[in-house]
């Protein structure tokens, strides 16, 4: 089973564009109306976070939890043309790994050719509450790891048997696979994971940070490179609120402040109320402007993002943030920004 050529290796043309979009944040079906204006915008593809719980309280601002995987479905009917798939879907506890691969590939089978699966290791606040005892980053690695083993290894066509510290496989295979085997992107913030999807995955994905991105963009280009394996898609993700003046902007975007905080990653952090203090307290708007292009200039949008391809994207991921007007900003971004950022 072969992967399509552009999710197979790096693009030589310009780089990609694809629309992320928010669970935590919207209702799914308003999330599903911005699917179908994302691809009739011109976006590349369309992707979306997998959350079980927000970074805020309804007490905040209004908050959603809506199925991924639901959604994913109804988005492949939706849409005709944008990739669609998973950013990212955390594989340590809440989804069994071989369900994870049956879900992609019956993706692939609704949307043949368009789907994509980005993986992580997730974060405490989504499951702790599913029952997991969060674990030290080091677990928290090497269970990735082994979830990724068995997944790409059912994509692949095998059988699989697998006796691991964390999971288990009994001569599971997919009965229903697409003719063209989804790609697998590894979410990496650090060297550690980004060496793993190197050996592992087909390709890595990281936040548009130019304090981090190079490091990690460079550690998996080497971890490719001692695995013999080509060296594969870059996705750089950066965030976006549009609205009808900076301000605005800004504050229909702040809820967002919690994403910030490495620990939140890290440690066993689990409520969203103090997810959102430790973001306010700890996240100064100055770098929270740094970090998440919140503008009503369309013009500013375009070279945030054309900075954001120089770190060495072949796909930037664009998490619409927009609260103000989710629609208006997609809008936006097909009239005026990726039309200059394609120009």
């Amino acid at each position: 089973m072969q992967i399509l050529d552009f999710f197979k290796k790096r693009p030589d043309g310009p780089a990609k564009y694809w629309a992320a979009l928010a669970h935590e944040r919207f209702q799914p079906d308003d999330l599903l109306k911005q699917a179908v204006e994302a691809e009739k915008a011109g976006f590349d593809g369309i992707v979306c976070s997998d959350h079980l719980a927000p970074w805020w309280t309804a007490q905040t601002a209004p908050t959603s939890s809506g199925n991924a995987w639901v959604w994913l479905g109804a988005v492949a009917q939706a849409t005709t043309r944008a990739t669609i798939g998973s950013a990212v879907t955390a594989i340590v506890h809440r989804y069994n790994p071989v369900v994870v691969a049956q879900q992609i590939a019956t993706l692939g089978v609704l949307a043949p050719g368009r789907v994509v699966l980005g993986v992580g290791s997730g974060e405490a606040m989504n499951e702790v509450p599913a029952g997991m005892q969060w674990p030290s980053t080091e677990e928290q690695l090497a269970r990735t790891e082994e979830a990724l083993t068995i997944i790409t290894r059912l994509l692949d066509g095998e059988t699989v048997d697998f006796d691991g510290r964390f999971f288990k496989a009994k001569r599971a295979q997919l009965y229903s696979r697409p003719a063209q085997r989804p790609p697998v992107y590894l979410s990496a913030f650090h060297e550690g994971a980004a060496e793993l999807a190197g050996r592992l995955a087909d390709g890595v994905w990281t936040l548009g940070d130019p304090t981090t991105a190079p490091k990690v963009i460079g550690t998996y280009k080497d971890a490719c490179e001692k695995a013999g394996k080509e060296i594969g898609i870059v996705i750089v993700q950066a965030v976006f609120s549009y609205a009808a003046d900076d301000d605005k902007a800004r504050e229909a975007a702040r809820e967002w402040k919690g994403t910030m905080v490495d620990r939140h990653y890290t440690d066993e952090v689990t409520d969203p109320a103090e997810i959102y203090r430790n973001g306010e307290s700890e996240v100064p708007d100055e770098e929270f402007t740094k970090q998440v292009i919140c503008s009503a200039d369309p013009s500013t949008h375009v070279q945030r993002i054309k900075t954001i391809e120089k770190l060495g994207a072949d796909v930037v991921a664009l998490m619409n943030v927009s609260s103000a007007d989710p629609h208006a900003a997609l809008r936006v971004y097909g009239d005026k920004v990726l039309p200059e950022l394609r120009s």
